[in-house]
C-alpha cells in the first residue's frame, strides 16, 4: 500500500487522488493527512521542502511534487493513461499542466499571503501580479479547452477550478462560460471529482 501525505484542500493533492482513480490504482494508496505548519510533522522528513503531496513507497521510497506523482502512477498503470505517450499529444498535455498548475499556484500564494501576512505589509502590486497569472490563464483555457480523453491537463485545470471554487468562491464561473460548461462535464464524467472535494 502507497501512503500519500497531502491536505483535503491542496488541488495538487486532489490531482494524484483523481489521477489514480483514472488509472485505476486507487485502492493501492492510503491518504494520511500532513500539516505543513507543523514542524513536528513527518512531511519535512518525507520531503525536505515540507510540501505536498507526497507519496511514499512500501519500500520507503518518497515521491514529491504532483507532475512526478502522477508520471510514476501513469507509469504502475503501464503508461499512456494519464500522460499521453504520443509526441505532440504528450507535450500538449504537459503545457496545458503546466497552465493548469500556474493558476492553483498563484491561487495559493493568494490565500497564503492573506492567511500569513499581516494586511498592513501585503503588498498589492504583488497580489494583482498573482491575479493577473489567473485571469491570463483562465483566459487560455476559455479559448483552448483540454479535448479528447481525460489526461493529465483535464485533471490539472478541473483541480485549478475547483480551487478557485474553493477559496473564492467560484467568482471566475461569471467571465468563463466555456470552463463552467467543461468543469461540469469532468465533474459528470469522473466521480472522483466530486468524491475528492474539501
Amino acid at each position: 500500500m502507497m501512503m500519500l501525505r497531502s491536505s483535503p484542500a491542496s488541488p495538487f493533492g486532489r490531482k494524484v487522488l483523481i489521477a489514480a482513480a483514472l488509472a485505476g490504482l486507487a485502492g493501492r494508496i492510503q491518504t494520511v493527512a500532513a500539516d505543513t505548519s507543523d514542524p513536528a510533522d513527518t512531511i519535512r522528513q518525507q520531503n525536505p521542502l515540507g510540501k505536498i503531496p507526497a507519496l511514499i513507497l512500501a519500500d520507503g521510497t518518497v515521491y514529491f511534487d504532483s507532475r512526478v506523482i502522477v508520471e510514476y502512477l501513469d507509469h504502475l498503470a503501464g503508461g499512456d493513461v494519464l500522460i499521453p505517450t504520443e509526441s505532440e499529444a504528450r507535450f500538449r498535455a504537459l503545457t496545458l499542466a503546466a497552465l493548469a498548475d500556474g493558476i492553483a499556484d498563484a491561487a495559493l500564494l493568494l490565500v497564503y499571503e492573506e492567511r500569513l501576512r499581516d494586511a498592513a505589509k501585503r503588498d498589492p502590486k504583488w497580489v494583482a501580479l498573482q491575479d493577473e497569472k489567473i485571469q491570463r490563464g483562465l483566459q487560455a483555457f476559455e479559448k483552448t479547452l483540454p479535448a479528447g480523453r481525460r489526461d493529465i491537463a483535464h485533471i490539472g485545470l478541473a483541480c485549478a477550478l475547483g480551487y478557485l471554487d474553493l477559496r473564492f468562491k467560484g467568482t471566475w464561473r461569471g467571465d468563463h462560460p466555456h470552463l463552467t460548461q467543461w468543469l461540469e462535464a469532468f465533474a459528470a464524467e469522473v466521480p472522483a471529482f466530486e468524491a475528492t472535494r474539501a
